[in-house]
């Protein structure tokens, strides 16, 4: 299934919701009669899928915690994505995989994750842009299929070289903006901001008023959803607000799922009102 802007923009209209959930799952938090079912990771996503499906627009699984768990945490990756390629609500898919090397590298990155003939065919990709344009492009080559490229994170060490300013006086991060237009478009390339940056979605809408930001860091990392829209939101909304631990860890015990649900719809009606 392949998502379009005009697709995206018209799921969150119709959801009210511009919500992502991050799929963080880590055996250790799940509650306990799921750890050791042999399809426990699984099990747990697709029950959390079902209690927030109506309350978000996207999944992110964050795909180190599948690749901690060798082969078999690809497998329970592969029956998640299965399972919701299968679902008859639309929903935007994320790899979070915030990958970043030469060309042919990256051609191999693409083709593992983003290909429609793949295993997993993820409607988008976060990628790093450090290496520059060729090892960006290559994800790039498929139709329909988007870059997630990291602009401004919300951890400490963003101060280390994203927020470095050139003797213009020009930061980093505003320099990567403004050079990966050249890469991509509004149609094809997206960008993550972190919450806790809020005030910077200011800067960062000058550049790119039009793209949406895939914006991680809204519940348990203490962002502010308000101060998010109120610097973030273009006439399309343009965001993808991620919250993953807030939602999926909400409860360790057998009601973990309608917790999720809860704790999702909680963020949905607050984004309703806003919308």
């Amino acid at each position: 299934m392949i998502m379009t802007r005009q697709e995206l923009i018209d799921l969150i209209r119709e959801r009210k919701s511009f919500l992502c959930v991050g799929l963080d799952t880590d055996p250790a938090k799940m509650p306990e009669h799921l750890r050791n079912e042999r399809d426990g990771v699984f099990r747990f996503n697709r029950a959390i899928i079902d209690a927030t499906i109506d309350a978000c627009v996207a999944y992110k699984p964050n795909l180190a915690f599948y690749e901690a768990l060798g082969l078999e945490g690809l497998r329970q990756l592969k029956l998640t994505m299965d399972y919701i390629h299968q679902l008859k609500k639309p929903v935007f898919t994320i790899a979070d995989a915030k990958r970043g090397d030469i060309g042919n590298t990256s051609e191999r990155y693409a083709k593992a994750f983003l290909d429609p003939k793949g295993d997993f065919n993820f409607d988008s990709m976060t990628i790093a842009p450090y290496m520059g344009a060729d090892s960006v492009t290559p994800f790039t080559v498929y139709d329909g299929k988007w870059v997630i490229l990291l602009a401004l994170t919300s951890n400490k060490g963003a101060f280390d070289f994203q927020l470095t300013e050139d003797r213009n006086g020009t930061p980093l991060y505003q320099r990567v903006l403004d050079t990966s237009k050249q890469w991509g478009n509004e149609e094809n390339m997206m960008y993550v901001v972190g919450a806790t940056k809020a005030e910077m979605l200011d800067d960062v809408r000058r550049i790119v008023p039009n793209s949406f930001l895939l914006v991680p860091g809204v519940g348990a990392q203490g962002g502010s959803l308000e101060e998010v829209c109120k610097h973030g939101l273009n006439k399309d909304c343009g965001l993808l607000v991620n919250s993953s631990r807030g939602i999926i860890y909400a409860s360790n015990g057998m009601d973990f799922a309608d917790r999720a649900g809860e704790e999702a719809r909680k963020l949905q009606q607050q984004m309703a009102a806003v919308l």
